[in-house]
């Protein structure tokens, strides 16, 4: 299935207590932001975490990966980009991390997300027909 492309970004200043030792992001907290763009993403197209949990699904990330290019320092604004790659039996999201000044890249990756059956934890191997008609409405829009 051809699909347009779905995107959102949210900005973050690197705050004080996500920094580490070295003056720069701690390493783990790059994955926070990318959950920040994931979820303004999710709302794109009416399908955030409460609508998940309502519409009776899971959707546990099965797959986190990261590249680090550059650090990201304390104070420094970023734009946190979440693109949606795939949804017909997965929810695949690639993201970019760039200063927001600048547009330099300074990390990107991709989460994966699989639904389960909230009741019966089952793996559902095709995405529920819910996150096909929202997506065909916000792709409409």
């Amino acid at each position: 299935m051809r699909m347009a492309e779905l995107s959102a970004a949210v900005d973050v200043e690197v705050p004080f207590h996500d920094v580490d030792a070295m003056q720069v992001a701690w390493h783990g907290h790059y994955v926070k932001y990318f959950e920040l763009a994931r979820c303004a993403l999710l709302r794109r197209f009416d399908y955030d975490y409460p609508q998940m949990q309502a519409s009776g699904y899971l959707w546990p990330i099965v797959e986190c990966h990261l590249k680090y290019i550059r650090p990201a320092r304390y104070r420094q604004n970023l734009s946190v980009q979440a693109t949606l790659l795939e949804y017909e039996n997965r929810i695949k999201i690639a993201y970019q991390i760039r200063d927001r000044e600048t547009g330099e890249r300074l990390t990107k990756g991709y989460t994966v997300q699989v639904a389960v059956d909230a009741a019966t934890r089952e793996l559902q191997f095709v995405s529920p027909p819910m996150v096909f008609r929202n997506l065909e409405k916000a792709f409409s829009k």
